[in-house]
């Protein structure tokens, strides 16, 4: 019997973790995807976006989200099988959340084609999914808990690949970056290139952040900034090269034109793959 009871009770505790959990990405898909629900780039990008870039968007989060939730799932996750399981349910509250939202701001209506409806809810639950899934990271903290997780090498530039993405997409489809990007000379460039590289790197190293990954005294400081900042940086600028593509920015851009513009988006850009290192 004593048996039995403690088993009802580990089910009842998974459950409630579980539940907890979603509700966290519920909490952090409205938070961290609002902004871009309430752009109305965003809403135009829904009937305006050619369908196959959109279709390579949602495809290229699969990964993400199952990598996402390999590390931080509604739940502890040991299996990539239960990743994906996660992933899923942080795609569903994208989807979810970005219906409600759409519908109750009026952007959602009876006479608006299909293919249009389809394509913004789409769109909006690319952000409304990743950050579900940051949710339970960023809004569950819990100091006793230590899941004893290694990130592997590859696993960490993809995450900082999805911190990138994810700050991307807030502001990739606005006209402000491309006005920032015409305005800036080659100068204003090489500056923002430093200042990202220079911020990147100290968020990760050289602040106290939690989460932080600080070096052994005897590591050389050029070992981080080789192994980590540079790929980081890196990976920030060909995020930013999506997203600009995705969103049909570039055009008829000279190359001046889109370096000028991958610069501009690549400051945020690096600052979220920071970031990603430091909750997830």
């Amino acid at each position: 019997m004593a048996g039995e009871t403690t088993s009802a009770d580990d089910a009842k505790n998974e459950f409630n973790s579980f539940v907890t959990g979603l509700g966290r990405g519920v909490a952090g898909a409205l938070f961290l995807a609002l902004p871009m629900l309430m752009t109305m780039e965003m809403w135009y990008l829904g009937f305006t976006i050619a369908r196959e870039r959109l279709l390579l968007l949602l495809l290229l989060n699969i990964p993400l989200l199952i990598l996402l939730a390999h590390r931080i799932g509604f739940e502890e996750t040991f299996t990539w099988r239960e990743a994906i399981r996660d992933a899923i349910i942080a795609y569903g509250i994208g989807i979810v959340t970005s219906v409600i939202v759409l519908a109750a701001l009026g952007l959602l209506h009876a006479d608006m084609p299909v293919s249009e409806a389809v394509a913004k809810i789409a769109l909006q639950s690319v952000p409304a999914s990743i950050g579900a899934m940051l949710g339970r990271s960023q809004l569950g903290h819990d100091d006793t808990e230590d899941d004893g997780k290694e990130t592997p090498y590859h696993g960490e530039l993809l995450m900082m690949a999805a911190g990138a993405l994810f700050l991307s997409l807030n502001i990739a489809p606005t006209d402000e970056m491309m006005v920032l990007a015409y305005k800036m000379s080659i100068w204003h460039a090489i500056v923002v290139t430093v200042l990202s590289i220079a911020l990147m790197h100290g968020f990760v190293y050289a602040v106290s952040f939690i989460g932080g990954h600080e070096l052994e005294p005897e590591t050389p400081w050029w070992h981080a900034f080789v192994r980590f900042t540079l790929p980081g940086y890196v990976i920030a600028l060909a995020i930013s090269i999506f997203a600009l593509w995705i969103f049909e920015r570039l055009g008829d851009s000279s190359a001046v034109e889109i370096m000028l513009s991958v610069i501009v988006l690549g400051f945020p850009a690096s600052l979220g793959a920071a970031a990603a290192r430091l909750i997830l």
